[in-house]
């Protein structure tokens, strides 16, 4: 076996220090890695909410988009692509800051929770549908229906109201029938 030496260890722990480096050395300027996250965050915010909150699911499309970025920035960090580890935690801290902060702020403006989560449409109103907003909301009459049957209601006739929730839920409220009893 031959001699390796000393120099060979101190070259292999010497690179191993640069690796750890630049594991945390930024190729742009933290500043700007913020300014990225608000901007793909801002727009990825604005498409979702174009797109209807029953393309949304059970999430609010704030959440969806933390979500969906969170991870993006996380993984970025861990596949030893041009991302450092310090660009990562930034992003993912950036993000969590930017959804307290939304959050605090949707708390205190009934105008701002409007803009950020929507707010509940009415579909059905003592058994008339609403197709603008089904329309606009990008809702079809198969999953209205599918609501109607899941409360237990037959037909449209049935229905006091149907509520498009902000979180992309189908409540309804079918109408009540008095049943006069003798006694």
């Amino acid at each position: 076996m031959p001699d390796l030496g000393e120099d060979h260890f101190r070259l292999v722990d010497l690179s191993g220090l640069a690796m750890l480096a630049r594991m945390w050395q930024l190729s742009i300027p933290w500043w700007e890695l913020i300014l990225r996250v608000i901007i793909i965050c801002a727009f990825l915010f604005v498409l979702l909410r174009l797109s209807g909150k029953r393309q949304v699911g059970h999430l609010a499309p704030f959440d969806l988009v933390l979500l969906l970025v969170l991870s993006n920035s996380v993984q970025n960090a861990m596949n030893a692509g041009d991302n450092s580890v310090l660009a990562g935690l930034i992003s993912a801290g950036s993000l969590v800051l930017l959804n307290y902060f939304v959050g605090l702020a949707t708390c205190k403006s009934k105008r701002l929770e409007a803009l950020v989560e929507g707010r509940p449409e009415v579909l059905i109103h003592n058994g008339k549908v609403f197709t603008d907003v089904m329309e606009r909301e990008k809702l079809t009459h198969h999953e209205l229906n599918a609501a109607l049957r899941a409360a237990g209601c037959a037909c449209v006739e049935e229905v006091h109201f149907a509520v498009l929730e902000n979180n992309g839920v189908i409540s309804v409220q079918p109408k009540r029938t008095d049943v006069k009893r003798e006694t």
